[in-house]
């Protein structure tokens, strides 16, 4: 389906979906890899932007692909002045990688809207950081943070060859912290190794392929609960023993007033739209948080990759371009 570029462009009310929207010029490009950009904006008029955390990505708008894609922010979060990001050339994706790849050069302007964070970096004695491939962007800023607060963390970073890993100069400066396992030298990554034994006093972020997650998940299933925290590229598949839960069910759309049936196969956010509700989303697949709506009343089946376990068992908000009802009726701040 297709983004609603217009409404995308729209002020947002204030309240928790009001978030900074304008238009950025690339100061800078630069390759970082094999397949990968670099591009730093900057206000046109030299205004500061809004400050961000380690874990906040920002939404670029390309209304001329139709088309709203997520980047994380991998600059410093101390500079005012400038955001990057590093974006992975996606010859089989859906365009927005080789739009920016071939489109955005110096000087060239965009609109982006964000922060936003669903991948935050939490206080923890030690950290132990899991990047894959691109996955090393929201990785980056949360070594240097880590650094700056004097805990103890240890990286350690896969991809196919050297010359695929970008920011690799970066890291150097860290020493033996940071584990560079190019997969033609050195193999996989050795997450037995890393994760085998369960630490109290630790977290564990990873960011990277979804085979790579998975296998992170697996590794720490032993470890405390809440350990681990992750950051996806595209939602979980659905499993076949959720078709219990692709049944019609109510939703009551508290602030526009209005009662809408979701038929089994059709999101949320599809049925409000088409009824008139106001609603904001970008991604459409469970990964970016745009469409985030406040739950009032009734339970969630979450499909998204956004909310923490913690985040879901409270009950207090939903994806709604992906996540249904568990039961017949909700009730949501819409």
């Amino acid at each position: 389906m297709s983004v609603d570029i217009a409404t995308l462009l729209e002020p947002r009310a204030p309240g928790p979906c009001h978030e900074y929207t304008t238009v950025l010029r690339v100061s800078e490009r630069v390759s970082a890899a094999d397949g990968v950009v670099t591009l730093t904006f900057v206000d046109p008029a030299g205004r500061k932007l809004p400050s961000w955390t380690p874990g906040d990505h920002i939404d670029l708008i390309l209304p001329e692909i139709d088309l709203v894609r997520q980047y994380s922010l991998c600059g410093s979060s101390t500079d005012r002045y400038t955001w990057r990001i590093a974006v992975l050339l996606e010859p089989s994706g859906r365009g927005g990688s080789r739009h920016v790849h071939q489109a955005l050069g110096v000087g060239a302007t965009v609109r982006v809207r964000g922060p936003r964070n669903h991948f935050q970096l939490e206080p923890s004695a030690r950290y132990l950081f899991i990047a894959g491939r691109i996955g090393i962007t929201p990785i980056l800023p949360m070594v240097a943070a880590a650094e700056t607060d004097g805990r103890e963390w240890e990286l350690v970073y896969g991809g196919r060859s050297r010359a695929s890993m970008a920011f690799l100069d970066e890291l150097t400066p860290y020493g033996d912290r940071v584990r560079v396992h190019p997969q033609d030298e050195a193999g996989l990554l050795p997450l037995s190794q890393l994760l085998n034994t369960p630490r109290q006093d630790c977290l564990v972020y990873c960011c990277g392929p979804e085979a790579l997650i998975g296998a992170v998940e697996s590794g720490c299933a032993g470890w405390p609960a809440g350990s681990l925290r992750t950051e996806r590229f595209k939602a979980q598949p659905v499993m076949p023993d959720e078709e219990e839960y692709a049944t019609s069910f109510e939703v009551v759309c508290r602030r526009s007033g209005l009662t809408l049936e979701v038929p089994p196969h059709e999101s949320i956010l599809d049925v409000a739209d088409r009824a008139g509700v106001r609603t904001f989303a970008a991604c459409r697949e469970g990964i970016c948080g745009t469409c985030e709506t406040s739950v009032i009343e009734g339970g969630a089946e979450h499909r998204d990759a956004v909310l923490t376990e913690e985040q879901r068992a409270s009950g207090e908000s939903m994806m709604i371009c992906v996540s249904r009802a568990r039961g017949s009726r909700l009730v949501l701040d819409l």
